[in-house]
């Protein structure tokens, strides 16, 4: 029988039950969400990293590794809206930016509904810890909305602004420890906890009280204002506490009720400022021992699960928001002969792959088959749905518009030559699209979609443009060309019409979308009924 036959007899089955979806003992969600994280960076995906990440390589050896995952956008804010909304910011007709300062409003709109919302409303308990960086709207003492900008941070009034209009728990979280912006990147530098301000900023950062790895790794740390006592080295040590000890408490206070986390890492973005015990573990300078703390704090939450003997009720997937920062990729190839991207083409702000390219990882004892590696073309919008359907829920047409169920995939049903995606979009730095269907990759736009490769040491990663006038649009194919080198823009006028009229009708502003409007969830009865009481082959 072909997986769809299978599901719509799953999925009847599952309706014939009666049971409430909290009644089925669903099963806890857990994302760890890295930032700029290469396809390259962990050592699963790259035979010849410079270092070994042997938690995140046991987590893949243990469920399903992705090759073929990719970040809704190639900068971070929009991103993790992907994440929270389902679907890509072209969706809010706002433009592609990173907040930084008391910048905002939110790309999370009212009325959206979030995927923690729709976790919320099927019996879960919500949290979330570490970078939010989304916007949040603050105001100054006349009730005014401040924009962005470091200095503006001395004018936010915080009794006008708390509790925050559009922060987490304004958008289905019940639990919250965030950072308004990049950690320990973008002012404003502050705490927010479940909607209120810890501790207003106060107090001018100056970046020389922060290490230096190497002479050059604290780059990209900018000086504005920050909360005394703000912590930005061990930044998601904390983060981790936060989320440990949300868990242990859950389990304490709630045992009959699922949990739905996500931590928000802020390893690997710059400035690189890995824990002192940490230091020289890798043996791949700063930025290798960043990545092995967060090999570690993953591994940290995993073995947490199994203390308290949830591990096989609970679904944890790994993945990042964008491809990695241009100077770190730069610096690890020239120091340390490790390639970030992978062997792709680009870096993080680019539309070739190496900036939207990344790691997925997803694991479920008991119900994700250990070992699989799937080529599956997916995306982190696609988080939400599959969330979704592991808990039975059928998300209206307008929810989650770019957002696919991946749980086939996961659990062993759907051969990857029967592709779930049929296609899918990304956005470059300046909200350019990007367009996959199968092999076929289209970019509506000439060059990189976000860095500048005419000038400096960009230049040293140039390829040519092809013969004659450059085009306006680049068209590759991926199984014979993974590296994006030669443009078939001109070669190949059918196909690339064929994409640019895919690419109208998916990103049109009457009805775009690229995720089918009816979308069968399987749920846990289903899902039960396929693992053979945690036979994951279904033998």
């Amino acid at each position: 029988m072909s997986f769809s036959g299978r599901l719509t007899s799953l999925v009847l089955f599952a309706s014939l039950s009666s049971l409430a979806p909290a009644a089925q003992d669903l099963p806890n969600v857990v994302i760890v969400y890295a930032d700029d994280l290469g396809y390259g960076d962990l050592s699963s995906y790259n035979p010849d990293a410079a270092y070994e990440t042997p938690r995140l390589d046991r987590m893949a050896a243990e469920g399903i590794r992705f090759t073929d995952a990719h970040s809704p956008s190639t900068i971070c804010s929009p991103s993790r809206a992907g994440l929270y909304a389902g679907q890509l910011i072209c969706r809010t007709g706002r433009g592609s930016r990173a907040f930084e300062g008391p910048g905002g409003p939110s790309y999370l709109e009212p009325g959206m509904v979030s995927i923690a919302d729709m976790a919320r409303s099927q019996g879960y308990r919500t949290a979330v810890f570490g970078k939010w960086h989304v916007g949040l709207t603050w105001f100054d003492g006349e009730g005014k909305r401040l924009g962005g900008g470091f200095e503006n941070s001395l004018k936010i009034d915080y009794e006008k602004s708390t509790p925050l209009l559009d922060g987490p728990n304004a958008r289905g979280f019940d639990v919250s420890f965030v950072t308004p912006n990049c950690p320990t990147t973008d002012p404003l530098y502050l705490y927010l906890k479940d909607g209120m301000v810890v501790t207003p900023a106060s107090v001018r950062h100056k970046r020389d009280r922060l290490p230096n790895p190497g002479g050059k790794w604290r780059w990209d740390n900018d000086e504005g204002w920050m909360a005394p006592g703000y912590r930005f080295v061990g930044a998601d040590q904390l983060f981790l506490e936060k989320a440990l000890a949300f868990i242990r408490a859950h389990r304490e206070q709630r045992p009959g009720e699922p949990f739905f986390l996500v931590l928000s890492t802020q390893i690997s973005h710059a400035p690189v400022l890995p824990s002192p015990e940490f230091a020289g573990t890798s043996g791949a300078g700063a930025r290798g021992d960043f990545v092995r703390e967060l090999d570690q704090i993953t591994g940290r939450l995993l073995d947490a699960l199994a203390e308290l003997e949830i591990d096989g009720d609970t679904l944890v997937m790994f993945n990042s928001d964008n491809g990695p920062e241009t100077v770190h990729t730069r610096w690890m190839r020239e120091d340390h002969g490790h390639d970030a991207a992978g062997g792709l083409r680009g870096m993080k702000r680019d539309g070739w792959e190496g900036g939207h390219r990344v790691p997925f990882i997803a694991r479920w004892p008991g119900h994700i088959p250990a070992g699989q590696v799937s080529s599956q073309l997916t995306n982190t919008t696609d988080l939400f749905a599959t969330v979704a359907s592991l808990a039975g829920h059928e998300l209206p047409a307008e929810v989650a518009v770019d957002s696919f169920d991946m749980l086939p995939a996961m659990l062993g049903l759907q051969d990857d030559a029967d592709p779930i995606r049929p296609h899918m979009l990304t956005q470059s730095f300046r909200g350019e699209f990007q367009l996959r269907a199968g092999p076929w990759k289209y970019l509506d736009h000439a060059g990189s979609g976000g860095n500048n490769y005419s000038k400096g040491w960009m230049k040293e990663y140039a390829l040519p443009e092809g013969e004659g006038e450059p085009p306006v649009g680049q068209l590759y194919h991926l199984g014979r060309d993974p590296e994006e080198v030669t443009n078939l823009f001109d070669a190949e006028p059918e196909r690339r019409d064929e994409m640019r009229a895919l690419l109208a009708r998916l990103t049109s502003s009457e009805g775009g979308r690229t995720a089918p409007v009816a979308r069968p969830p399987m749920g846990m009865a289903a899902i039960r009924e396929v693992t053979r009481e945690g036979d994951p082959s279904g033998r």
